[in-house]
């Protein structure tokens, strides 16, 4: 089984065969026991665009279909998808509330609200905000798996907070997979075409840590 490496030069090459792809969702499944989605695929070095698959054979649903790979070849839909659905609410639950008691700890739990509405509508929240010696800070928590779905989670958030850009508190997006270190995240958001609007940021966990001690806890008097 000879694994063909993907040409990040540019240029022309030889379109990938069957075979070859074959080798690359095998070697997939050996490193990480599941076959890859359309985003993972763009990620793996061993395997062509998700698009160049598209042009070639028609898409991963078909390819899975030729080479018989598993017992579903549509990964958008069955147990698949229920899986993978439940597999991301609990690990979502897991850093929420990782987070929740972090903050706690911190701040105290009566500073610490969870699912903060930020608009009059009352539709759009935020994960918590933080009632500190300053004037608090917004925190929104997501797990991206690749650095490319980092990018893609960052856009959708830009658009779920547009129209508080100047807003007074800073508003944290704190993603929590650490396999996507800070000089990722920092040369991500460098490299950005839309850069994040002032008082905006994106955090790994040990720079979030690192701000919420730079800040002074809310102290209530009572006379």
């Amino acid at each position: 089984m000879l694994l063909r490496k993907q040409n990040k030069t540019g240029g022309r090459h030889a379109s990938w065969t069957l075979e070859e792809i074959d080798a690359g969702l095998k070697e997939y499944f050996k490193e990480h026991g599941n076959y890859p989605t359309a985003h993972e695929v763009d990620d793996y070095e061993y395997l062509p665009s998700a698009r160049s698959i598209e042009r070639s054979f028609g898409g991963l649903v078909n390819v899975r279909k030729k080479l018989k790979l598993g017992t579903e070849s549509d990964f958008r839909t069955g147990a698949h998808s229920t899986k993978r659905a439940h597999t991301i609410n609990q690990r979502a639950h897991k850093m929420e509330q990782k987070v929740y008691e972090f903050l706690v700890k911190r701040f105290g739990i009566e500073f610490v609200h969870r699912e903060y509405f930020f608009t009059d509508d009352h539709r759009t929240r935020a994960d918590f905000f933080v009632y500190d010696s300053g004037k608090g800070f917004c925190v929104d928590v997501f797990y991206p798996n690749s650095r490319r779905n980092m990018l893609g989670c960052i856009n959708l958030k830009l658009s779920k907070y547009a129209g508080i850009e100047h807003a007074a508190y800073p508003v944290i997006y704190l993603q929590m997979n650490e396999d996507i270190s800070e000089e990722t995240i920092a040369r991500t958001m460098a490299n950005k075409k839309r850069p994040l609007p002032k008082g905006q940021r994106v955090m790994g966990w040990q720079t979030f840590q690192e701000f919420c001690n730079s800040r002074g806890a809310l102290k209530v008097t009572i006379r």
